[in-house]
């Protein structure tokens, strides 16, 4: 049938706010870059999709964009294997293909949906739950974006989080707004006694909710297998502490704590060594970089096969993307722990129409509109579309802009 042809694919790239949130790497930027995708069928369907940001996200989007012409919206194969010949020979890499198919497969599923009548999650095999349960992200942060170049502070209702005290406070927050009841800690700020003493903090303070702790690689194998033995029976698991399979690996030796990843399993080529080496146990999916909804489901499958625990990562995101995500964690059944999301940190600025999605009592119910459940606010695109031009930003550099503040700042991973 014609009108399910893709007529066209709309490529926007927005920028909108993000708070001085701190990491391995140094501090946010004022603004965090997205772009949105809109799949126009031949009979005037939309279906959305939204991806990371910066010129490389960009390019590539727009070379799928030209190759997805006249292709039916319902073979995704297809349409995965054009965008895949698009981009060879100069993105090799499988990995970073995952990332411009998996954008414009929640494209594909979201005109799919509202074609047929039906949720996304219906087209994934169904769900199994109503609701999804999400966790608190909670980061050490600055109490504003201090005065830079002639522009004024740019401050936020969160306040400052830089001790223990600040930590359980953002997180009290975090429960009072949102009802979250688990807990993330973006580690590899300060020296890990201070945040063995923040995670401490936490468990005296929410005792008996899960927590977990993020330093993204931050440190050595000895100083992870240290936090890890400090933090016996205060974590559900230990993020990425330190670099790659093999170090993983050898801390899992030493760790009572199980091990999460979204930094050194991030391909399916990676999956067979970090099993044979017992790397992880817990594996944290992204449909974002997995190449999409179905690649997930199909990634939790394997996971149960081996064992491994299942949980969801998450990068400054907004709407279309917890739609996205909500959407396949409802069809999963293996879903062993809570989904990270940085939704609340940026939904001021979100791009979808409000009343879908929300998170209440931690959980954000799975929209039961057809496709995606949601519908794009494009006044609010248009804006954020201004807003990214006018900036100038192109990608994000959080070493950057630490060193805009602090010259002296190094990036070195592991620090400890």
């Amino acid at each position: 049938m014609s009108s399910t042809r893709i007529r066209e694919l709309i490529v926007t790239p927005i920028a909108f706010g993000d708070p001085p949130l701190l990491n391995s790497n140094g501090v946010h930027e004022p603004l965090a870059l997205r772009v949105i995708l809109q799949l126009v069928l031949e009979d005037g369907t939309v279906g959305l999709g939204e991806s990371t940001g910066g010129a490389v996200r960009l390019e590539r989007l727009h070379a799928a964009a030209k190759a997805v012409v006249g292709m039916d919206v319902f073979d995704t194969t297809a349409v995965t294997a054009a965008i895949d010949a698009a981009l060879l020979p100069t993105v090799p890499s499988s990995h970073e293909r995952g990332w411009t198919t998996s954008a414009v497969e929640v494209a594909c599923l979201d005109a799919q949906g509202k074609l047929l009548g039906r949720p996304v999650s219906d087209l994934l095999g169904g769900r199994v739950r109503d609701a999804v349960p999400f966790a608190a992200y909670l980061f050490y942060k600055w109490a504003e974006h201090p005065a830079l170049d002639g522009r004024a502070a740019i401050g936020d209702d969160w306040g400052e989080a830089l001790d223990p005290a600040g930590i359980v406070e953002q997180a009290r927050l975090m429960q009072e707004r949102y009802g979250f009841r688990s807990f993330k800690l973006k580690g590899g700020v300060f020296p890990p006694d201070e945040e063995i003493a923040a995670m401490r903090a936490l468990a005296e303070a929410f005792p008996g909710q899960p927590l977990r702790l993020d330093p993204n690689v931050a440190w050595m194998v000895e100083t992870s297998t240290y936090v890890a033995r400090e933090l016996d029976g205060v974590l559900e698991y230990l993020e990425d502490p330190t670099r790659s399979i093999e170090g993983m690996a050898e801390v899992a030796k030493g760790s009572p704590v199980p091990l999460a990843t979204n930094m050194c399993v991030v391909a399916w080529e990676h999956l067979k060594p970090a099993v044979e080496q017992n790397a992880v146990q817990v594996l944290l999916t992204d449909h974002h970089y997995w190449g999409g909804l179905r690649r997930t489901r199909e990634l939790a499958a394997v996971c149960e096969a081996f064992g491994l625990a299942l949980s969801m990562h998450s990068n400054s995101h907004l709407g279309i993307s917890l739609a996205a995500m909500t959407h396949v964690a409802a069809a999963i059944p293996n879903l062993d722990h809570s989904c990270d999301t940085h939704y609340p940190w940026n939904s001021a600025d979100d791009v979808i129409v409000p009343g879908v999605l929300e998170l209440r009592d931690g959980e954000v119910r799975v929209p039961t509109g057809p496709g995606l459940g949601v519908e794009l606010d494009h006044d609010r695109l248009e804006r954020l579309h201004r807003r990214y031009v006018d900036s100038g930003m192109r990608g994000r550099d959080d070493t950057g802009y630490m060193r805009r503040f602090q010259p002296e700042y190094e990036l070195k991973l592991p620090r400890w």
